[in-house]
């Protein structure tokens, strides 16, 4: 149940805290005093939008904080637990600021909107005032229905299954209409394989031949030109650079007197020599390697053609093709194995619909059981408030098989007749705005009774009724009281008296600035307000003793 509130600089309510008690607790006040502030706040912490114009004129942000006690509410505990939140309590916290920007915590942790919301949907359950105009939609007797028979749940379950069923069929008629495309291209991917099968191009081959064809078209100038090296740089010959060398190293030793620039000089002549001697070793070696072999060479010119032709062919660099042909296998591989996939995925799709079916058809048995309850309820209220002539009824129409969906295997409607002898017909084809109030509270009180949710809130249902009817939804509304927390913004005086507790909403305006108080009131003054409810601004005597009765306190 929702324990505690308290709200900042949030619209025209500066400070506000404000302690619950389970049962029912009335909230009234003036026209335009802002009864329903308390419930918007309310709706902040639970995830409803907000904007800028929820801070208070002159604030930096406003905060609402919501206190719950979870301990009567196993599937709250449970919520917070999967989300690896303390569960041994439960405040919900909203921070707005002037800038329009907002944040949500869930026990001091920052958490997204859908994430409060999905945790308020276990705290609190609102019925608005304008609860009858969702009444005239399907889809919203849909979630009566399902939340009476206590199987939302289940229905949530359905949805589930049905979208994995149609996202599997969606995949699979794509894979099916592909499979013409995927033969063609196994064909033409096979017979590309089977070429490059063929020239068999190993990793690096391609760099290599390049390398041994320059090798062996140039051999002749390269074996003459490294002969020419070799003389110039071999120990003996005249003119050989090591010859110069021992020259210079002569003439140096020769020097006399020792000087730093000699000794450096010796050093890097000494350095010289041994690099002419090591370059010669290296280009002996290479001319090792080359040799006058036209036949060789024919071979290497010929199978860098093949490559040529066949990178050329696929539109690739010669170097990329053993890349190509690997890529190829891996798509063979795959495309051969696509009718394996297929059939697997088919079965899957099938096991998926047959999941989807078994969940649709213990949700259609659940809701035909219920409707029969639910109407039975409903009709028994209507009669009460006053539609003696009334009878709701639940139409259950099944889908035809190729217009299944989420939904289940049929569609739910209500429909209603106000008059003896009248067949059902559709809400708004019959029903005038204060029968459709009257037929939306009924349902509303029925299915608040199945509610898993421990906090009920009922924000001025009651509107376009009055005496012996408000009478008895005041009634009704205290008995839901017993089992649940119920909070009732009401201007009836009849709903009003039926409260365990009373808030009372007034604003007043101090230096130019309108605050908004709530307060709660003492028997005596539950007197005055509900006199007041009864006869206005003008509270006399009789109007007292009237209230003092609805109360049931003697009389002055």
């Amino acid at each position: 149940m929702l324990t505690q509130l308290n709200i900042r600089n949030y619209a025209i309510v500066e400070q506000l805290d404000l302690e619950l008690e389970n049962g029912m607790t009335v909230v009234s006040g003036e026209t335009g005093a802002g009864k329903s502030i308390m419930l918007d706040a309310l709706g902040l912490t639970l995830g409803d939008r907000a904007d800028m114009g929820s801070v208070r004129k002159g604030a930096e942000r406003a905060e609402i904080t919501a206190n719950f006690d979870i301990s009567d509410i196993p599937s709250a505990k449970e919520w917070l637990k999967n989300q690896e939140l303390d569960d041994s309590e439960c405040i919900l916290r909203r921070v707005i600021t002037s800038e329009g920007r907002s944040r949500s915590y869930i026990n001091g942790s920052a958490c997204p909107i859908n994430k409060v919301r999905e945790l308020g949907e276990h705290l609190i359950e609102i019925h608005g005032q304008h609860e009858h105009q969702r009444l005239l939609k399907k889809d919203h007797h849909r979630h009566l229905l399902d939340a009476y028979s206590g199987k939302a749940e289940l229905a949530s379950k359905t949805r589930q299954r049905f979208r994995h069923w149609h996202s599997l069929n969606h995949r699979l008629h794509q894979l099916s209409a592909q499979n013409e495309e995927q033969t063609a291209r196994l064909q033409l991917l096979s017979y590309q394989a089977e070429e490059l099968e063929q020239v068999a191009l190993s990793e690096g081959e391609y760099e290599k031949l390049v390398e041994e064809q320059t090798r062996l078209a140039n051999a002749e100038d390269i074996l003459q030109s490294g002969q020419q090296i070799l003389l110039l740089t071999s120990d003996g010959e005249e003119v050989s650079c090591l010859s110069l060398l021992n020259q210079c190293q002569n003439l140096l030793g020769k020097m006399k007197g020792s000087s730093p620039s000699v000794t450096q000089t010796i050093e890097m002549l000494n350095s010289a020599q041994i690099q002419i001697e090591e370059a010669s070793q290296e280009i002996s070696h290479y001319m090792d390697r080359v040799e006058l072999n036209p036949t060789r060479q024919a071979n290497v010119e010929e199978r860098l053609s093949t490559i040529f032709d066949l990178a050329r062919k696929h539109r690739i660099q010669p170097e990329q093709l053993p890349q190509f042909q690997q890529d190829i296998q891996q798509e063979l591989e795959s495309l051969s194995m696509s009718d394996q996939a297929l059939e697997a995925l088919h079965q899957e799709t099938e096991q998926a619909r047959q999941a989807f079916l078994d969940s649709a058809k213990q949700l259609s048995k659940a809701r035909h059981k219920a409707a029969l309850s639910l109407k039975k309820e409903v009709n028994k209220q209507l009669h009460s408030l006053g539609m003696t002539a009334a009878e709701l009824s639940l139409a259950l129409t099944p889908y035809a098989k190729d217009q299944l969906n989420a939904h289940g295997l049929e569609e739910v409607e209500f429909l209603i007749t106000t008059n003896v002898g009248q067949p059902p017909r559709p809400l708004n084809k019959i029903a005038s705005g204060g029968e459709l109030s009257r037929i939306s509270l009924a349902i509303q009180v029925i299915t608040a009774q199945s509610s898993s949710t421990p906090t009920l809130i009922f924000d001025e249902v009651d509107v376009g009724i009055g005496g012996a009817i408000a009478e008895v939804v005041g009634r009704l509304l205290r008995q839901l009281g017993e089992n649940n927390q119920i909070l009732v913004v009401t201007h009836q005086p009849q709903v009003a008296s039926q409260g365990h507790q009373h808030l009372f909403v007034s604003k007043q305006t101090v230096k130019n600035k309108t605050i908004t108080h709530i307060d709660r009131l003492t028997m005596d003054q539950r007197v005055g307000e509900v006199a007041r409810m009864l006869g206005g601004i003008d509270v006399t005597e009789t109007s007292r003793d009237h209230a003092r009765e609805m109360l049931g306190l003697e009389t002055a």
